[in-house]
């Protein structure tokens, strides 16, 4: 079992370096937050409620000033009155104190960055119900003001190193009919692609494509640097400006594979091309390219089993600018890496590593040697930045949702490492949540399955928690099912805790963080490891005394409403399940969902020998006979990525059989809820749900 201790709070340290007074950054325009919280100790701390989840602020990636001295980064607030969510952009000091606002309260903002002699902060946003530009803040006062003025608006934005140019991606432009009535029926959709659908997207038609744009700050001019029928991801520029190096699949059949490259376009050219230079040349997808100080090599990520798909291992690598032999550096080490970032010195790749239920900032020699993780603890996707001397993470806890930390003894990334330096939180943004609510403990726990296969997961226990005492118990189901648990704060699992339950998470064969093997073990063998895993965990938490084997529920959504479904089918154990986005007769999604390329790798073409079998042995509804479990089942109406075609199957078949069951759609929802109302009527019905048959209370919602 790991020890996690509480990252320590900043202290408000003398000053590291020199820097500018703070009225040059014109603290007029900015506004202070006010944390307005009662310290604990002084006010009495009361149970989680599903609407609490919009009093928490989901913190986003720091971005560090190039002197080191501030830190940019996103602060989320979802309006349950309002239904809708926003960002603000804050900056926090590195030796800490009080967080300044740099956006308004009510306006949305995303993507903060600095121009590179620190003058700017920029940012994304859709103002006056225009499309998403490149907005700026200068730093010594004023207010913000647009720097783009794209008719369809830009994807994504990078500074040029000497300052002087944006590199942006814009999407195609929509062609409209000019003679078409504003009341006239909308066309019908054509379709031709391969890939013809996707969630939050709708049908894909027509040949609009993202490409690569140079704008010149001083003259305003935008040029186009990349044509064809392919999209380019956000590049990255070379060293010395001269270079973009980007990812993009230009295959006959991009619809068909995974088979990203790295490639290389002047950054100066006058007229675009649909020719750029060739980096990476493997079977496997490469992507999130990170250049060598000098200019010579790339560093980026690997996939060397594509024909695994997403159970595959994505690795770090090199390959030489001008193109060559790729290096793997962490085939050995057989986990998940993202977001690399050299060093200055060009000694060292950083990179976020997945790892056993954590997600540490870690390094490695550009010859794969010396493989060290400076910070351990849940690491927010792309959530480490360094410059001037200040090395910036963003962490979370099991006890505290994620905030800004400074790392000291890091700098910007070379030479030796101090040895177990302490991350220094500097925000505080969910203390005046955290100070006024009972947070349960949580426990890291390690079982075997049946097969002798060792199982990590989580336990997080009711407030009141007696040892000696059983509870009714919630076995809940991550998604996926290529994903994990971690050590970091899960509204969820507290709020089920604060109504009295143990809540068991755990993660099966098929999550990421334990090897190739580990995950590839669910290859068309769905319900199987994957049901004997989570079944050993349950198991566990009986032996140890905690959970009540007469008051078991289950549940998940997506893969946790997947494999719910086969939880319900190969036992009567539980009481109580809630089974949300989830798919159960797989041959009906066929063409339907937009899962095609990754199902006809793993399962085969239907139509095809044998393989209709495998289509039939994994899906749940050939099983639906067997389920006694009252079963709540949820859906988007418009979910694309698993349609709600087949909870209304599943609900139709229970129902036939007389199962105590109901079907809650959310209107016009896709895959994941968004609508503020929606998510916490969803948590009021698992509550009733699980309150109703697992434990014995009330009525389910209405």
């Amino acid at each position: 079992m790991r020890l996690h201790r509480p990252l320590s709070a900043a202290t408000g340290t003398a000053a590291r370096r020199s820097r500018r007074s703070l009225y040059r950054f014109g603290i007029g325009f900015l506004a202070c937050l006010t944390w307005g919280s009662v310290p604990g100790a002084a006010q009495e701390r009361r149970p989680i409620e599903p609407a609490d989840q919009f009093l928490l602020r989901p913190v986003g990636a720091p971005m560090v000033s190039p002197e080191g001295d501030w830190i940019a980064y996103t602060v989320g607030r979802t309006s349950h009155e309002e239904e809708r969510s926003f960002n603000r952009i804050y900056m926090v000091s590195s030796d800490g104190g009080e967080p300044l606002a740099l956006t308004a309260e009510g306006t949305s903002a995303g993507s903060p960055g600095w121009s590179p002699d620190g003058r700017y902060i920029t940012f994304t946003a859709s103002r006056d119900d225009g499309e998403n530009q490149v907005w700026a803040l200068d730093r010594r006062g004023g207010e913000a003001f647009r720097l783009t003025d794209v008719p369809q608006g830009i994807s994504g934005y990078r500074w040029s190193p000497d300052g002087t140019r944006l590199l942006l991606t814009i999407r195609d432009e929509e062609e409209k009919d000019p003679d078409k009535k504003e009341d006239a029926p909308r066309d019908p959709w054509v379709i031709e692609r391969l890939q013809f659908k996707r969630d939050n997207q709708g049908y894909l038609t027509g040949d609009r494509k993202t490409h690569l744009y140079v704008y010149e700050l001083q003259t305003k001019e935008l040029r186009q640097l990349t044509k064809g029928p392919w999209d380019e991801s956000l590049g990255e520029w070379s060293p010395d400006g001269s270079r973009i190096a980007f990812v993009s699949n230009r295959t006959a059949e991009p619809d068909g594979n995974n088979n990203n490259d790295i490639w290389i376009v002047p950054a100066d050219l006058e007229e675009p091309t649909d020719s750029p230079q060739q980096v990476t040349a493997g079977p496997g997808s490469d992507g999130s390219p990170a250049w060598s100080p000098d200019g010579r090599w790339i560093a980026h990520t690997t996939d060397l089993r594509p024909d695994l798909i997403w159970y595959a291992t994505t690795h770090l690598a090199t390959t030489p600018a001008a193109g060559g032999a790729t290096t793997v550096l962490t085939e050995v080490l057989d986990r998940n890496v993202s977001s690399p970032r050299v060093s200055a010195d060009g000694e060292w790749i950083w990179f976020r590593l997945e790892d056993s239920g954590e997600n540490h900032v870690a390094r490695v020699r550009t010859d794969g040697s010396a493989l060290q993780r400076p910070v351990s603890g849940p690491v927010a996707a792309g959530g480490f930045d360094w410059s001037g001397g200040t090395f910036a993470v963003h962490l979370s806890t099991l006890d505290r949702p994620g905030e800004i930390h400074r790392v000291d003894g890091l700098r910007d990334g070379s030479g030796t490492v101090a040895a177990n330096a302490p991350p220094v939180r500097l925000t505080q943004h969910n203390d005046p949540f955290l100070d006024t609510v009972r947070i349960a403990e949580t426990r890291n726990i390690r079982f075997e399955s049946e097969d002798g296969v060792e199982i990590e997961g989580f336990v997080t226990f009711p407030v009141d928690f007696q040892e000696g005492q059983a509870y009714p118990t919630l076995l809940r189901i991550h998604g996926g099912p290529v994903s994990q648990y971690n050590h970091a704060f899960q509204f969820e699992s507290q709020l089920f805790a604060s109504k009295g339950y143990l809540v068991i998470r755990t993660n099966p064969r098929g999550s990421s963080g334990y090897g190739q093997a580990f995950s590839a073990a669910l290859w068309a063998n769905w319900g199987d490891p994957d049901f004997k895993d989570v079944m050993a965990g349950v198991d566990h938490v009986v032996e140890m005394g905690w959970a009540d084997p007469d008051r078991l529920g289950v549940g998940g959504w997506s893969y946790g409403g997947i494999l719910t479904n086969y939880v319900i089918t190969q036992t009567q154990r539980f009481k109580g399940a809630v089974t949300g986005a989830s798919e159960v007769l797989y041959i009906a999604n066929y063409g339907h969902d937009h899962y095609q390329r990754q199902w006809e790798a793993e399962l085969g073409l239907p139509w095809e020998g044998d393989n209709r079998e495998n289509w039939e042995r994994i899906s749940p509804f050939n099983r639906v006979e067997h389920i006694e479990t009252p079963t709540l089942i949820m859906g988007g109406e418009d979910d694309w990525n698993v349609p709600i075609l087949n909870s209304e199957q599943l609900y139709q078949a229970l129902r036939r059989r007389g199962v105590e069951t109901q079907l809650v759609v959310y209107p016009g929802e896709s895959h994941g809820i968004r609508v503020p109302s929606y998510q916490v009527d969803r948590y009021e019905r698992y509550l009733a749900w699980y309150d109703k048959y697992v434990r014995g209370g009330r009525t389910p919602a209405s």
